[in-house]
């Protein structure tokens, strides 16, 4: 699974004119499934992003993760993250999960979220046209790949 979380004050998803998804301070999560993957990455996955130290402790320096903050996680599904750009401008996503093993991992992961995180845990919807609003905090970027 290919991933790419934010640290974020805040972070919505909307499709059409209704939000399906928000969250305060915490982290956004993009999900992305490879063809081989399995509900065992999926939840390997989650569990190493509600353990990353990425929110600052009393002393400034990034020590704490999620549930030490209190913070909610927003799910997005995000097949572009398999993108190939190696040749051409236009990039290719043979690489990403098909539509049946992709919506099979992504509701495993957010009810692994769900299960693990005593926080809030909001989605964003499968498939679907969406447009998600952030504020990044810090910036604090982190890319994420896991294999089965």
């Amino acid at each position: 699974m290919i991933a790419l979380v934010q640290r974020v004050a805040e972070a919505r998803v909307s499709v059409g004119d209704r939000v399906v998804g928000a969250i305060g301070r915490g982290a956004l999560l993009f999900l992305c499934a490879e063809p081989d993957d399995s509900e065992a990455v999926a939840d390997r996955l989650i569990a190493k992003v509600l353990g990353l130290r990425i929110f600052a402790d009393a002393g400034g320096k990034m020590n704490l993760d999620l549930a030490a903050v209190g913070g909610g996680l927003l799910v997005v599904s995000q097949f572009t993250l398999a993108a190939d750009t190696s040749r051409g401008h236009r990039p290719g996503f043979s690489g990403a999960a098909g539509a049946e093993l992709g919506r099979r991992l992504y509701e495993r992961a957010l009810a692994t979220a769900r299960r693990l995180h005593a926080g809030e845990v909001a989605s964003g919807e499968f498939g679907a046209d969406m447009r998600v609003s952030l504020v990044n905090d810090g910036p604090v970027t982190i890319p994420i790949t896991l294999r089965g």
